[in-house]
C-alpha cells in the first residue's frame, strides 16, 4: 500500500501579507500567494510556484500527500496543502492553506476508496456496479497515510451491500466513518418503458391545444406577431360589450 509521504520539496517565498492588491501582485509575478500554519507557531504568509503545487494534487497521493516546504529564510519543515481556491474560469490557483506537519502526531484525513475486481453480481447476473462511498475519514500517523483502500468487490452479488467494516483493516489505520456505512452493491439494469404509437397519440391529444397556442404565441412575438395581433383584436369588442 503506497502512503502519502513523499520526497518533494515545495519552494515558498515569504511574503507581506496585505490587501486583495498585494495578493494580485503576487499573481501578476507568476506566483501564488499562501498561507503556512500549524504546529503551534505563527501563521507565515509565502508565494509558492503554482506549477509545483498542480503537480502535488495531481499526483498520486494528491492533497495527502506530505512535503518539504523549503522556506527562502532556511527553514525547513514538513507539510501538507489542506485547501486551495481556482479560479472559475480560466482555473488558474488562486489561494493556498499549508499546515504544518508533526510526523510524530496523528492526523484525521479523508482516504478515497478504490473498488478491485469484478463483482459476481456484475459478471454472472447481469447487474450494475454502484459505488456509493468514494471516500473514508481515517485517524494515523503522517507516515501511514495510504494513496488510498481497495475494496475487493469480486464476491458481491445481488442482495449484499459492501460495507465500510468490509475494507481491510490494520493496527495502523483507525476508521472514524461509520462501518456500516454502505461503499458499494450490485444494482439490476432497468429496462426503459418503450412508448406505443397509441401511447404517443394519446398523450399529444390529451393535452389542451389552446393555451399552448397562446403560450407559443407569446414566445414567438418578437418574430411572427400573428397571435399577438390578435389578441388585441379581442380587447374593442369586451369594450362595446360594456
Amino acid at each position: 500500500m503506497a502512503t502519502a509521504t513523499e520526497n518533494t520539496v515545495l519552494e515558498a517565498q515569504a511574503r507581506v501579507a496585505g490587501t486583495k492588491n498585494d495578493a494580485r501582485r503576487v499573481r501578476v509575478d507568476g506566483k501564488v500567494p499562501a498561507v503556512l500554519y500549524g504546529a503551534g507557531k505563527e501563521a507565515l504568509s509565502v508565494s509558492l510556484d503554482p506549477r509545483q503545487v498542480s503537480r502535488i494534487l495531481h499526483s498520486q497521493t494528491g492533497y495527502n500527500t506530505i512535503f518539504d516546504l523549503a522556506l527562502d529564510g532556511g527553514e525547513r519543515t514538513k507539510a501538507m496543502i489542506v485547501d486551495w481556491q481556482y479560479e472559475p474560469i480560466k482555473g488558474a490557483l488562486l489561494h493556498i492553506d499549508l499546515k504544518r506537519i508533526a510526523m510524530d502526531q496523528t492526523l484525521t484525513v479523508n482516504v478515497p476508496i478504490v473498488l478491485k475486481g469484478e463483482a459476481a453480481g456484475v459478471k454472472q447476473q447481469g447487474g450494475i456496479l454502484e459505488q456509493i462511498l468514494r471516500e473514508v475519514e481515517i485517524e494515523c500517523l503522517p507516515s501511514d497515510i495510504p494513496a488510498s483502500i481497495e475494496a475487493d468487490v469480486s464476491e458481491l452479488v445481488f442482495g449484499k451491500v459492501f460495507r465500510v467494516s468490509d475494507l481491510p483493516h490494520n493496527e495502523k489505520l483507525k476508521f472514524l466513518t461509520d462501518p456500516n456505512q454502505p461503499v458499494a452493491t450490485v444494482i439490476s439494469v432497468k429496462e426503459e418503458e418503450v412508448a406505443t404509437p397509441e401511447a404517443v397519440a394519446a398523450e399529444a391529444g390529451a393535452g389542451p391545444a389552446e393555451p399552448e397556442v397562446i403560450k407559443k404565441g407569446k414566445q414567438e412575438a418578437g418574430e411572427e406577431g400573428a397571435e399577438p395581433a390578435a389578441e388585441k383584436a379581442e380587447k374593442p369588442e369586451k369594450k362595446e360589450k360594456k
